[in-house]
């Protein structure tokens, strides 16, 4: 079984809301159902998969800049701030201290229900240490 696993951290890192996609689902899918629990925030980095029209006009219409760079195949480039989006890498420390419990990292459990609460028990912690 293949799984997208979306996350929402803070500026620190800190795990705030996960959504769990079947792996051949598109990833605007798991952003549309994130985007009702982003937290008030002036930025959103984000990485070229979530290079959306209709993503970019919903984050500002939260008064929230989006810093996503544009997708190869876009015909005119978005600009985005290069240098705010080098802290894009927070996230991905969350999915590696995530896949620190082995249980999450070797995705012994077949059920994605009990997947993903063995998730948001690792969150839970992740986010208080």
């Amino acid at each position: 079984m293949n799984t997208k696993l979306h996350a929402i951290t803070d500026q620190s890192g800190r795990p705030l809301s996960f959504f769990m996609t079947a792996g051949q689902i598109s990833d605007y899918t798991g952003a549309a159902a994130l985007l009702d629990s982003l937290p008030a925030a002036q930025w959103m980095l984000g990485d070229r998969r979530y290079d959306a029209d209709w993503f970019r006009d919903a984050l500002e219409a939260k008064c929230i800049k989006p810093c996503i760079p544009g997708r190869k195949s876009r015909e005119k480039p978005v600009r985005y701030d290069k240098r705010k989006y080098k802290r894009r890498n927070r996230i991905e420390i969350m999915f590696g201290r995530l896949k620190d419990w082995r249980r999450v990292a070797t995705r012994y459990d077949g059920c994605p229900t009990v997947f993903f609460s063995a998730i948001c028990l690792a969150a839970t912690v992740i986010f208080w240490l």
